[in-house]
């Protein structure tokens, strides 16, 4: 098996990764056709954190963090750091020391299938982590992987250079060749559910508004008091 660093990923300029973390998760996968997230293997340390940033990949053995260590060189502003390891682990791999290397360089957070350790100071600090688990326990720095390489998150594909979106509603991989169509559907789907918002704070019912009530007459669902339910 081949072990590399790639160093020259393309990013997305960062005003587009500005306005995807302002539409945040939920927004975006929609916009998207509902594809892309990484599911729930990863899950938010904190509360109300909303980014985005270009993905650097590291791709580690289970029990060991070098080539986190590795990838923390390939980082620049405005990335997210995305780890998983080849095999599942929940070892802590990455803690307050690691995050502040990344903090130095201008990351905007950090994505990983494992454990992360040093919670508090991790909260603390204010740097924003969706990790698979909570776990004091160490790893050691011994095996070889691969830096900015495709890898697989919870189904999805995430690619060096890609666009990761994540807050409290998850962690979504928007590819980089794709972004824009990305934002120009999820700017119409903002200005739909504004509509949509200010039709329901009128009164407006969502099973007219979506023209739901024939789908249900269709699928045999009948209206019935609760005398006539009972009978």
């Amino acid at each position: 098996m081949r072990h590399v660093v790639v160093t020259d990923v393309p990013r997305p300029p960062l005003e587009q990764l500005d306005e995807l973390a302002a539409f945040g998760v939920a927004t975006v996968h929609e916009a998207m056709g509902r594809s892309g997230m990484l599911g729930p293997v990863v899950h938010p340390l904190q509360q109300g954190a909303r980014i985005a940033g270009a993905a650097v990949t590291a791709l580690c053995w289970p029990g060991d963090n070098l080539m986190i260590h590795a990838a923390v060189e390939q980082c620049r502003p405005g990335d997210i750091l995305v780890v998983t390891t080849v095999s599942p682990s929940l070892d802590g791999s990455f803690g307050e020391l690691l995050a502040t290397a990344l903090v130095h360089r201008g990351v905007r957070g950090l994505v990983t299938t494992g454990g992360v350790r040093d919670v508090a100071d991790l909260r603390a600090m204010g740097f924003p982590v969706w990790a698979g688990a909570q776990n004091a326990q160490g790893t050691v720095k011994a095996t070889a992987g691969s830096v900015n390489v495709p890898v697989s998150v919870g189904g999805a594909v995430v690619r060096a250079g890609d666009a990761i979106v994540a807050d409290d509603d998850g962690v979504l991989c928007v590819p980089r060749a794709t972004i824009a169509d990305a934002l120009s559907a999820s700017r119409s789907r903002v200005e739909k559910e504004a509509a949509a918002r200010e039709a329901y704070q009128r009164g407006e019912l969502s099973l007219d508004r979506n023209e739901l009530r024939g789908l249900l007459q269709r699928l045999g669902v009948e209206r019935v008091s609760a005398a006539d339910r009972d009978r």
